[in-house]
């Protein structure tokens, strides 16, 4: 009889060395921001090489517990549902910066529609990811007569499992515990930096790891008295008490109506590009608006929910999964919702979407809004892309503002210029070189100078109807766009244009009539809009101050932001302010896990 165990299996030792060069090649990948190539590669620490393999033996380990044509057949169905989550994994990591999670098991309802613009996150190196399968259905067809007698073989799978098993417990008592291992190398704990942790146990491990932490963040999280008490000195601490300024209460009594854009990036305003303004209606606004031009996205695994989080409640998303549907019913007593009712404001939220995409609908109730209405409440009369145009959808909700009774606060989102930019061709309006109008940003700038004629017209309505006068616009992006999906194959082309990086900035613009136009460099990002516009609108300091983590752009002697990864970017070189700036994520993340205001 033939025996069967390792040694005897050609297709085991085949997949085992196929899956080591691919978690290899995954690591390479996302040890780059762009997860698209193996150059400009950062590593947070040494490679733990025997990690990998003794991930990869466990995993493999099952395929000796079946016989005959079983076990190589294991090995093919093993190789192939783990080269779809390293896919996944890569997909998910070029457009969010983040990893597939079990969280998302909750929001599975909001890939209606998103088609396109996963599949664009396909590269031409994806393919080596799957080459190697039918690699070995290859191997399997010419051998498939020697595993006619192929015996399950327990001891080869406890071999496999076991010893490799007590060497990732060694692993993390040495490098976890005892803080033995290389400089900044971790295995089982959670980073601010993600891939760092994918890098550390590579997507198996990772997925168990993420597993535990999803079963141990399912249970209540009850803050203690002592993480109160160094919560609530910490916002003192970082509180800025100034005396009031000019900008105190200069807009109070006007309607705020906040328009939070599609992947709108700040490198567009004032852009020509082939001699056109591509965005010619923010442009104009600029001449009676405070416009911020070093502001930055903070979204995280609710990407665009996140921005709504950030600007409604100065607080960061969660470190892990959407905010949005882990905790939708949490108590935010100052959000601006809250602050504006408070103040004798009418709150309403209005989307072009369903209420249950990213369970915003709940959410903004929760936060605060008294009416939320969604695509139901509108006439879907034209669709492009994810859902309801701009257009129909910034006429129809210029209407619904004018049926408000004043004061009102009114926040919507808009969705055209969504990934991946696909805009019909007679309603593009730039004459673009053939080169730029077949790349990525050429179909990323037409989409923006869409959306930007859409506001113009939207402006226009509100100041036919009266509305204009008596209102506060303020317009910002949700997140980055082109720049946050398609940032490689833009960094060519881009030069030909004179487009640098853009850094995760997305433009701040806050708009009145009455307003002598101002750029303010100051930097900050989407936590800070609440205090910045509650300064404005002439709430009382106390009302927000010490309930949020941002801060108060017009009335700060600070010029930074952080970033959803932890990184800092700021005036300050002082590696204690960094660090006790860099705690409000935890803080943050500690808050909503806690529901801290309900209290």
């Amino acid at each position: 009889m033939e025996n069967s165990n390792i040694n005897s299996s050609k297709i085991f030792k085949f997949n085992y060395a196929f899956i080591l060069l691919k978690t290899i090649l995954f690591i390479l990948l996302i040890s780059s921001d762009k997860g698209t190539s193996i150059y400009n590669l950062t590593f947070h620490s040494m490679p733990p090489i025997m990690v990998y393999l003794a991930f990869i033996s466990i995993y493999l380990s099952f395929s000796f517990l079946f016989s005959k044509v079983y076990h190589p057949l294991s090995n093919i169905v093993l190789n192939g549902c783990l080269s779809i989550i390293y896919i996944g994994d890569l997909w998910y990591y070029r457009s969010n910066h983040s990893f597939l999670n079990y969280h998302m098991f909750k929001i599975t309802g909001n890939l209606e529609n998103l088609g396109d613009s996963i599949l664009a996150m396909f590269r031409p190196i994806d393919i080596l990811f799957i080459i190697d399968i039918f690699i070995l259905c290859y191997i399997f067809y010419k051998s498939r007569s020697q595993y006619r007698n192929f015996r399950k073989n327990i001891s080869s799978f406890l071999l496999l499992s076991l010893i490799p098993t007590l060497y990732l417990g060694y692993a993390h008592y040495k490098i976890d515990i005892l803080d033995k291992g290389y400089s900044n190398q971790m295995l089982f704990k959670r980073s601010w930096a993600q891939n760092q942790t994918m890098a550390s146990l590579t997507p198996i491990g990772y997925h168990i790891f993420d597993f535990y932490n999803y079963y141990k963040d399912s249970k209540p999280y009850i803050m203690s008295t002592e993480e109160k008490e160094t919560l609530s000195n910490w916002i003192n601490k970082k509180a800025e008490p100034f005396p009031e300024n000019k900008y105190k209460g200069l807009l109070k009594g006007k309607n705020l109506i906040l328009l939070q854009v599609e992947s709108l990036e700040n490198f567009v305003i004032k852009l020509k590009v082939d001699g056109e303004e591509i965005t010619p209606n923010l442009n104009n606004l600029l001449t009676n608006s405070i416009y911020f031009d070093n502001f930055h996205e903070q979204t995280h695994n609710g990407t665009t929910s996140d921005g709504e989080l950030l600007a409604n409640t100065s607080l960061y998303p969660l470190r892990v999964g959407s905010t949005f549907f882990r905790y939708p019913n949490n108590t935010y007593i100052n959000s601006l919702p809250n602050i504006m009712s408070r103040l004798g404001y009418k709150t309403l939220a209005a989307h072009p979407d369903k209420g249950s995409y990213w369970n915003w609908l709940n959410s903004l109730k929760s936060i605060g809004f008294e009416e939320c209405y969604d695509v139901s409440y509108f006439n879907i009369d034209e669709v492009i892309g994810l859902g309801l145009s701009d257009k129909s959808f910034l006429k129809q909700l210029s209407s619904l503002l004018t049926k408000q009774p004043t004061p009102f606060y009114s926040f919507s989102i808009t969705l055209t210029s969504h990934s991946p930019f696909f805009i019909p061709e007679e309603l593009k309006e730039l004459n673009l070189s053939p080169k730029l109008e077949e790349s990525k940003l050429g179909k990323y700038l037409q989409s923006i100078r869409y959306t930007d004629s859409q506001i113009g017209e939207f402006i226009t309505n509100l100041d036919k109807e009266g509305l204009l006068d008596s209102s506060i616009l303020v317009i910002y992006g949700d997140h980055e766009g082109v720049h946050k999906f398609f940032s490689d194959e833009i960094s060519s082309i881009s030069k030909d244009y004179d487009i640098k990086n853009n850094n995760l900035e997305v433009p701040f613009i806050i708009y009145s009539k009455d307003l002598k136009g101002e750029t303010l460099s100051t930097i900050g990002g989407q936590v800070d809009i609440l205090p910045t516009l509650s300064h404005l609108i002439g709430a009382e300091t106390e009302d927000y101050m010490y309930t949020s983590i941002g801060r108060n752009l017009l009335n700060t002697k600070e010029s930074f932001v952080i970033t959803s990864k932890g990184e800092y970017i700021g005036d300050s070189n002082v590696k204690e302010e960094i660090d006790f700036r860099i705690k409000g994520l935890d803080y943050s993340d500690k808050i909503i896990r806690g529901n801290f205001f309900k209290e």
